[in-house]
């Protein structure tokens, strides 16, 4: 069994559970929007955007043919009136953000033109250097990383980190520059499923992820994973968060009073624990924003009692998903087939085709995928897709309840715009031994930690840190040259991740999956892999600071080089809570030693530990 993990949060204040019965009151009142807009966007509008209450329309489908995806991307930016930033990947026929599908094999050859303009030129974030890239090498001649620099990071590949590949600690895009090529080949045996590509500049990378730039990028072939899934027609469903369009309006009336309301030091609502309030991010749905403070419902339209497979990525910078639907205010099941781009039960040698884990919601961390089944309403009814509150902690923000889109039945509704094969050959069995069958070969410690401005004031982080245990905190540092972890590929450890911060964080490494072995000290038996996990925040009064236990992977030759793990809230990352690791072949030459067990929150720690002034 799957054992709900991948779902789990941090629990819910009494508040929450006082106000779930009336939010789904809320919700169903959203049934009362008119008819539906066609989703329309402005003719020539660079990086244009849906109207609100539009009809959610499918991204762009960009297919390999003959074993090659070569396709042309341009990086583009736009001001809106109101100061916020607009990003967005256009192809050559100008469709924004395009899915890119292709297949285990495949050879991808992309190029990347950088049209960015810098609306905000002369600022010291702007002229703000972080590291140097060559163009055609990667290497340290000049270039920059400011706010309109860029690069494609292909999130959860399991592809090479190097220059022309996957590399995002050197290969940084100027406007002007000419077109950057990157060129990789799918791996035989990468997993069949929903992966995503977006930009990884260091100190910028939620800025530009937060105004949209991100897309899709699907591995086909799962219904060979899962024959369950044979014929069935699919959905490609990206959720963005976006600074508040409205971020001086006062909440609906229709919410329960909210008894305080703070603001962090990023200027974001702080959690508040009642799932109420001013969110700290608006969120879209395929870029149709479903804005503060009314959350008028983008619209999905189905037939009558389909099934479909719905592919979720979160792309927010910084929001967690708490994902449910509902029909007459009664949540539905939800099949899970799919994490982070891996199927269920994949690896695994007595897996059972065509299982799915039926649920009623997904909680989803920043930078995760879900893919699941789901049935249309019958014919006439409508049914709600909204995300729940997530308790983000002390020091986190508000990631409040709210409807995203009206699931509207109808036997007229248009056929999605991919289906899945109908008679599709099984996956051949995997080489490599399940995960959880290999011993490590040593056990690391990290731990996530903050320096704040106000020791009394969890929401007053200035510099966030990502450390193993033993080194002294401190904020990544682009330029230094010098890796903090050091594996051997072909072996796998486990790392047991700490919170020692108020807020929750979301573990990400680059290139490769992990097993999550163990959660809040209580053993897990998931069988699926993934790439993001959630670390829960400390909240001061426990006798030991939140962990995790994974199992990391390096057996996969594809991975050799240097590479980031970070958290995924986007604005953590920028602000140093990242860390590199390099991937050796040959001996280990780490030269660390094995080691376990959890530090006591009741046992003295130096100030920076607990987020306190250095």
């Amino acid at each position: 069994m799957v054992d709900g993990i991948v779902m789990r949060f941090p629990a819910r204040s009494r508040a929450f559970r006082r106000t779930a019965k009336s939010v789904i009151g809320i919700s169903i009142a959203l049934y009362l929007y008119p008819l539906p807009l066609p989703a329309q966007k402005a003719a020539g509008e660079v990086c244009a955007r849906p109207q609100a209450g539009s009809v959610v329309t499918e991204p762009a489908d960009l297919r390999s043919k003959d074993g090659v995806l070569d396709i042309n991307l341009v990086a583009e930016d736009a001001r809106e009136s109101d100061g916020r930033t607009r990003y967005c990947f256009v192809d050559g026929d100008g469709r924004e953000s395009p899915n890119l599908r292709v297949n285990p094999g495949d050879l991808v050859v992309l190029h990347l033109k950088n049209v960015m303009k810098d609306f905000d030129s002369g600022s010291a974030e702007s002229a703000h250097v972080h590291a140097h890239q060559d163009q055609n090498t990667c290497t340290n001649t000049g270039r920059v990383m400011n706010a309109v620099s860029t690069n494609l990071h292909f999130h959860g590949l399991t592809i090479p980190p190097t220059c022309h590949q996957d590399d995002v600690l050197k290969t940084s895009l100027q406007p002007g520059d000419p077109s950057f090529e990157y060129r990789f080949r799918v791996p035989e045996d990468e997993a069949p499923g929903l992966y995503w590509y977006h930009p990884h500049i260091h100190g910028f990378s939620k800025q530009q992820v937060l105004g949209g730039a991100s897309a899709a990028l699907i591995v086909e072939g799962i219904e060979r994973a899962n024959k369950d899934l044979s014929g069935m027609p699919e959905r490609v469903f990206i959720i963005r968060d976006e600074d508040l369009m409205n971020p001086n309006a006062l909440p609906s009336k229709s919410e329960p009073m909210v008894p305080k309301f703070m603001i962090d030091r990023d200027g974001d609502a702080a959690n508040n624990g009642t799932g109420f309030g001013k969110p700290a991010k608006d969120l879209s749905i395929n870029y149709v924003p479903v804005p503060y403070p009314d959350y008028p419902p983008a619209v999905i339209q189905m037939r009558s009692g389909e099934r479909q497979l719905w592919r979720v990525l979160n792309a927010s910078a910084i929001t967690y998903l708490n994902l449910e639907v509902l029909f007459n205010r009664v949540p539905q099941p939800l099949g899970l087939v799919a994490v982070d781009g891996v199927p269920i039960g994949y690896g695994l040698e007595n897996r059972s085709a065509g299982f799915a884990n039926w649920q009623t919601h997904f909680g989803i961390p920043p930078g995760a995928r879900v893919e699941f089944i789901v049935q249309g309403p019958p014919d006439g009814e409508t049914g709600l897709l909204v995300t729940r509150t997530v308790d983000t902690g002390p020091g986190g923000e508000n990631d409040t309840n709210r409807a995203l889109a009206r699931i509207v039945s109808s036997p007229d509704a248009p056929e999605p715009i991919s289906k899945l094969q109908s008679t599709p050959q099984p996956l051949p069995p995997q080489k490599q031994k399940w995960l959880g069958d290999v011993a490590p070969v040593r056990v690391r410690h990290l731990y996530f930690s903050e320096k704040l401005v106000d020791p009394n004031d969890p929401t007053s982080a200035v510099e966030f840190y990502l450390t193993e245990e033993g080194q002294t905190p401190k904020m990544f540092d682009m330029n230094s040259t010098r890796p903090d972890l050091v594996a051997r590929q072909g072996t796998v450890e486990d790392w047991i991740i700490e919170n020692r911060s108020q807020e929750l964080h979301a573990f990400h490494i680059h290139q490769l999956h992990f097993l999550l072995f163990d959660y809040l000290g209580k053993p897990v038996n998931e069988n699926f892999v993934r790439d993001t996990v959630n670390v829960p925040y400390y909240n001061g009064r426990q006798l030991s600071y939140p962990s995790i236990r994974i199992r990391v992977d390096f057996r996969d030759p594809n991975i050799i080089g240097t590479f980031p793990y970070h958290c995924h809230l986007l604005e953590h990352e920028d602000k140093g809570m990242m860390g590199t690791i390099r991937v050796e072949t040959g001996s280990d030459g780490s030269g660390l030693k094995i080691s376990s067990g959890s530090s006591k929150a009741g046992q003295p720690l130096p100030t920076q530990h607990l987020g306190g002034a250095r």
